[in-house]
């Protein structure tokens, strides 16, 4: 378990230079277990601001510890070192699969874990940008999707400039700060079938040969969408190493996963083992969706600190909607 990217109080997006520090450097404290007896010992001002800490606390908790993070760091990581020297046809990261199930968790947590990595191997050096993360906007251009990476660097895009000075000033730039990732999100987006869709395919193309770095996509069910179709769809399964991330079955690790979120909440009459014990309802009413998971627990967690409940119980969960496509998939696949 850990902070989502931003999450204590962001002042820039993931999607900025300021924001995705942030998130990297974030290491938010896990508050102390407290009793209701000790609770009730408090004044009311102490209790005013343990209630803030714990329920912003179960507001940033987002799942890592999931075997598709683990498989994404350790490929990304491999494929940073055998890029590490090559001059062209640099391999890439695909991570695909239906939404709710870690892609944004998983990319993000390999861009966090190599950029702590290269702060341990530069320490003191300040001018380094060894990642970059931008999502691929609705219907993009690719003028659009220069101009995310412009964004990021927070470099002063001028309405005079053509895709040319955009390109030129992103390289320049990433080049001098030895960016090794890029990390790109939301690729669904991209549609090869479409004039603008295979220009800014070729436009990321073109920026993974000119900058030194391994790039990683993530998208919903990409390969079904037509990343991989045509030439420039070959292009791209010929470079990329694919990993699916699907929801999750009911087995030991579901478990371990539901036994982590266990231990981490902050409920005064929470009991060790009150969560792990409903992990079959969980799974059932979560279809083994990891981002339906989090919104459920942490959901009933923060309704158990409003209401004073101060424990989740089954009926608590019951009472937490989610999204339409868990709650009623036939509604959406109809």
């Amino acid at each position: 378990m850990t902070s989502s990217p931003g999450a204590s109080a962001p002042t820039e997006q993931w999607t900025t230079l300021e924001g995705w520090r942030q998130f990297v450097a974030e290491e938010p404290p896990l508050p102390l277990p407290l009793t209701r007896r000790q609770w009730l010992s408090l004044t009311e001002d102490e209790r005013v601001i343990r209630d803030d800490e714990r329920i912003d606390h179960h507001t940033r908790l987002v799942i890592v510890a999931t075997s598709a993070v683990r498989q994404a760091v350790t490929c990304g990581r491999r494929l940073v070192l055998l890029n590490r020297h090559a001059r062209s046809g640099r391999r890439g990261l695909m991570l695909s699969g239906r939404s709710s199930t870690g892609k944004t968790t998983a990319i993000t947590q390999l861009g966090r874990s190599h950029e702590l990595l290269d702060r341990r191997r530069h320490p003191g050096v300040h001018d380094r940008i060894p990642v970059v993360y931008i999502t691929v906007p609705p219907a993009a251009t690719a003028r659009m999707v220069a101009a995310e990476f412009a964004r990021f660097l927070g470099l002063p895009v001028s309405t005079r400039w053509n895709m040319t000075d955009i390109i030129e000033a992103v390289v320049g730039v990433l080049t001098t700060a030895r960016t090794s990732m890029v990390l790109i999100d939301e690729v669904h987006n991209i549609s090869l079938s479409t004039r603008p869709g295979a220009e800014v395919s070729d436009t990321l193309k073109y920026f993974s040969e000119r900058i030194p770095a391994t790039f990683v996509y993530a998208g919903i069910n990409a390969e079904r969408e037509g990343l991989f179709s045509g030439t420039r769809g070959e292009q791209i399964a010929g470079r990329f190493t694919l990993i699916p991330t699907r929801a999750f079955p009911y087995n030991e690790e579901w478990k371990r996963l539901v036994a982590r979120m266990d231990s981490t909440l902050r409920l005064l009459d929470h009991k060790p083992g009150n969560l792990t014990d409903l992990d079959r309802y969980i799974h059932d009413r979560t279809k083994g969706m990891i981002g339906a998971l989090s919104q459920l627990v942490c959901g009933a967690a923060l309704d158990a600190i409003q209401s004073g409940t101060e424990k989740i119980t089954k009926a608590g969960l019951k009472a937490v909607p989610l999204d339409v496509a868990t709650d009623f998939p036939n509604h959406v696949n109809s």
